[in-house]
C-alpha cells in the first residue's frame, strides 16, 4: 500500500462520526446525519457531539442560552477585529479571529466550557470584520436569536427570514462533523502536543483553507453562472471536459457512491432556491454525471457536498466569498468535539516517515563554503 496521502491508514479511533464511503452513509454519534439535519438546531448538534446523546428540549435551550451569553467579544479584542487588512479574505479573517481568542491559555486538558466561546463568538466576529472591511457599522448580537439566525442578523443588520434560517441551520447541522478529514486531523495533532484550543482550531481552519480540502462552493456558483441555462448544460459540460477542466462539485476522496450530504442538500435546495436556479443546477448535475460516466464507466463520479451547498448558501443570502468560511463556522462544532476527544487519554501524535533519499555519502574532500 502506498503512503501518499495516507490513504487507508488508520490513525486512531473516534466515537463522533462514522463515514462509510463505500455505501454512501454518514452517521454522527450513531444517527444518520441527513435525519439530524431535519430535526436538530445547531445548538442541538453541538450538544449531541459534546455529550453523545440527543438533547432534551430543556438541554437544547440551556445550550442556546449559554452560547448566546458568550457571543460578545472581549473588549480588548474589538479594535483588532475591526482593523484587519482590507485585502484579507474572509477565510483568512476567520482563521485570524479564532487565533485572537486564544490569548493567555495555559491549562490542559480543555473542557467543554473552554470550547463553547469559540463556537459562540466566531460567527459574530466574522460578520463584524466583514462589515468593517466594507465600511459598514457593526451589528450587536441579539440574544433572542438562535446561533444561525444571529449569524445572518449580524451580517445583514436585519432579522432574517425564517425560511433562510431553516435552510442554513440544516446546512450547519449537516456539515458539522465528518470523521478524520485533513483539517480535523490537523486539530487533533495540534491538541495532542498539549497546545491550546485556539491553536488547534486555527490549525484546522488553516488546513480547511486549502482548495483540495475545503474546496470552494463559490466556484460551483461561478460554473452555474457560466452555463447560464439548462439547455446549454450538455454542450458546456462537453466543452469543459474537452479542455480538461475540472467540473466543480463532482467527485469525493471518500465516497464511492452518492454523498449523503449532497442528497440532503439537494432536497433543501429544492425547497429554498428559486425554481430557475434549481432547474439550472439539476441540468448541470444530469449533464455532468452522464458525461463523467461515459468517460469512465468503471468508476463513475457523483456529486459532492459542495454542489448543492452552493445553491443552498446562495438561497440563504450569503455572498460567495463567505461560503467556505461559513462551512468553517459550522465545522467548529466537530473540530471542538475532536479536540475534547483527543485530549482525553491524550497521546502525542507523532507518525514516522520512510526515508527515500540517497544513502550515506561523504562530504567531498576540500568542499567548504566558510
Amino acid at each position: 500500500m502506498g503512503l501518499e496521502g495516507l490513504d487507508g491508514v488508520v490513525v486512531g479511533e473516534t466515537t463522533l462520526s462514522d463515514v462509510r464511503g463505500a455505501t454512501g452513509e454518514l452517521y454522527v454519534r450513531g444517527y444518520p446525519a441527513a435525519e439530524l439535519s431535519r430535526v436538530l438546531t445547531y445548538e442541538g448538534m453541538v450538544h449531541l457531539l459534546f455529550q453523545g446523546e440527543l438533547p432534551h428540549p430543556e438541554e437544547a435551550q440551556s445550550l442556546r442560552t449559554e452560547l448566546a451569553r458568550h457571543r460578545e467579544w472581549p473588549e480588548e479584542s474589538l479594535p483588532s477585529l475591526e482593523r484587519l487588512p482590507r485585502g484579507m479574505t474572509p477565510m483568512e479573517t476567520l482563521r485570524t479571529l479564532v487565533s485572537l481568542l486564544g490569548v493567555g491559555w495555559t491549562r490542559f486538558p480543555p473542557a467543554q466550557a473552554d470550547l463553547l466561546p469559540f463556537i459562540a463568538r466566531a460567527p459574530g466576529g466574522l460578520a463584524r470584520a466583514y462589515r468593517a472591511q466594507r465600511g459598514l457599522p457593526p451589528v450587536a448580537p441579539d440574544p433572542s436569536l438562535g446561533h444561525v439566525a444571529n449569524y445572518l442578523y449580524q451580517l445583514e443588520g436585519r432579522p432574517p427570514e425564517d425560511r433562510r434560517v431553516r435552510a442554513l441551520e440544516s446546512y450547519f447541522v449537516l456539515v458539522a462533523e465528518h470523521g478524520m478529514n485533513a483539517s480535523t486531523f490537523a486539530a487533533r495533532v495540534t491538541i495532542s502536543t498539549q497546545s491550546d484550543p485556539a491553536s488547534a482550531l486555527t490549525a484546522a481552519l488553516s488546513t480547511l483553507k486549502g482548495p483540495l480540502h475545503g474546496g470552494a462552493p463559490s466556484l460551483v456558483s461561478d460554473m452555474l453562472d457560466r452555463v447560464g441555462t439548462p439547455q446549454a448544460a450538455p454542450q458546456w459540460i462537453a466543452d469543459a471536459l474537452g479542455r480538461r477542466e475540472r467540473l466543480m462539485g463532482f467527485g469525493h476522496r471518500v465516497y464511492r457512491t452518492e454523498d449523503p450530504r449532497a442528497v440532503r442538500l439537494k432536497e433543501i435546495a429544492r425547497e429554498v432556491a428559486s425554481p430557475s436556479r434549481f432547474a439550472l443546477a439539476e441540468a448541470v448535475e444530469r449533464a455532468g454525471l452522464a458525461a463523467l460516466r461515459a468517460r469512465n464507466p468503471q468508476r463513475p463520479l457523483y456529486l459532492n457536498v459542495e454542489f448543492y451547498a452552493a445553491v443552498v448558501l446562495e438561497a440563504a443570502g450569503l455572498p460567495p466569498e463567505l461560503f467556505t468560511p461559513t462551512f468553517g463556522l459550522a465545522r467548529l462544532a466537530g473540530y471542538s468535539a475532536h479536540i475534547l476527544e483527543q485530549a482525553r487519554g491524550n497521546r502525542l501524535i507523532r507518525p514516522e516517515v520512510r526515508y527515500a533519499g540517497p544513502g550515506p555519502r561523504p562530504v567531498p574532500v576540500g568542499y567548504s563554503l566558510r
